[in-house]
C-alpha cells in the first residue's frame, strides 16, 4: 500500500514538471509567437526563449522572411483591346505579426488573389506597346497598390516583377510588321534630312562661288587635277564663262563697228 501511494505521489509531482517542460518554446530569428490568453490576444514574443502556459494560453507562429509569390497566368485585355497572357512574381513579408494573424484569415491566399485582380486592373489600363516597353513603371504600379491595400493585413509588398507578356502567333506578325514599317519610315525621314542638308550646303557655296572669282578658279584647277587622275580616253575641260567672255568680246566690238 505504501508502494503505491509513493507512485502516486510521484505522478502527482511529475505532471507540474511535466506542464511546466511543455510552456518552454524555442523561436527562432526570423519567427515570431502571436500570444492568445483565453482567446483574446495578450502579446507577439519571440525570438528565443518564451513560456506558454497550456490550456490558458495558445500560439501562432508566424513567419517573417520575404516570401516569393509566383502569381498565376492572367488573361489580360489591353487598353487597344489587345488579348494576352501575363504573369508575374511578388516579393513581400510579414512585418507585424499580430495583423497577419488578427486581421486576414489566410494572408497567403489573400495576397495572391489581391495580386491577380491588380494584375489585370492595372494593365488593363496600358496599351500593349507600354507593357512590352514601360514594365518597371508597370512594377512599380503594381507594387505601389498591393502594398497600400496588404498595409491593413501587416504586410509590406517590397517588388513586383511581370514575367511573360504572351501573345498569340497573329499579333506577333502584326508587331513585326509595325516594327518593318517603322524601320522604313525612319530610313525615308534620315534620307531626306541628309538631302535637305545637302542643298542648303550646295546653295552655301553657289553663294560663295558667286561672289569670290577666285574662289570659282580655284574650284575649276581642283576638278582639272581630279579629271587628270582618272583612266580615261576622254577628257572634258569644262571652261568657266569669265574665259569665255575673253573670247566673245573681240568679236561683239567687231560687230558693233561694223554697223
Amino acid at each position: 500500500m505504501t508502494w503505491i501511494l509513493n507512485q502516486a505521489w510521484f505522478f502527482v509531482a511529475l505532471i507540474p514538471f511535466l506542464i511546466l517542460l511543455q510552456s518552454f518554446r524555442i523561436l527562432r530569428e526570423y519567427q515570431r509567437g502571436v500570444i492568445f490568453l483565453l482567446g483574446r490576444f495578450w502579446k507577439v514574443k519571440g525570438p528565443g526563449l518564451i513560456i506558454v502556459l497550456p490550456i490558458i494560453q495558445q500560439m501562432v507562429r508566424m513567419d517573417l522572411r520575404t516570401r516569393v509569390l509566383d502569381v498565376p497566368e492572367q488573361d489580360v485585355i489591353s487598353r487597344d483591346n489587345v488579348s494576352v497572357k501575363v504573369n508575374a512574381v511578388v516579393y513581400f513579408r510579414v512585418i507585424d505579426a499580430q495583423k497577419a494573424v488578427i486581421q486576414v484569415e489566410d494572408f497567403l491566399d489573400a495576397t495572391s488573389e489581391l495580386a491577380q485582380t491588380t494584375l489585370r486592373s492595372v494593365l488593363g489600363q496600358h496599351e500593349l506597346d507600354e507593357m512590352l516597353a514601360a514594365r518597371e513603371q508597370l512594377n512599380a504600379d503594381i507594387q505601389r497598390i498591393l502594398d497600400e491595400q496588404t498595409d491593413a493585413w501587416g504586410i509590406k509588398v517590397s517588388n513586383v516583377e511581370l514575367k511573360h507578356v504572351d501573345l498569340d502567333e497573329r499579333m506577333i506578325r502584326a508587331i513585326a510588321k509595325q516594327a518593318e514599317a517603322e524601320r522604313i519610315r525612319r530610313a525615308k525621314v534620315i534620307d531626306a534630312e541628309g538631302e535637305f542638308q545637302a542643298a542648303e550646303n550646295f546653295l552655301e557655296a553657289a553663294k560663295i562661288l558667286a561672289d569670290r572669282p577666285q574662289a570659282m578658279q580655284l574650284r575649276y584647277l581642283t576638278t582639272l587635277h581630279a579629271i587628270a587622275g582618272e583612266r580615261s580616253s576622254t577628257i572634258v575641260f569644262p571652261l568657266p564663262m569669265e574665259l569665255m567672255k575673253v573670247f566673245a568680246q573681240p568679236a561683239l566690238e567687231e560687230a558693233k563697228d561694223g554697223e
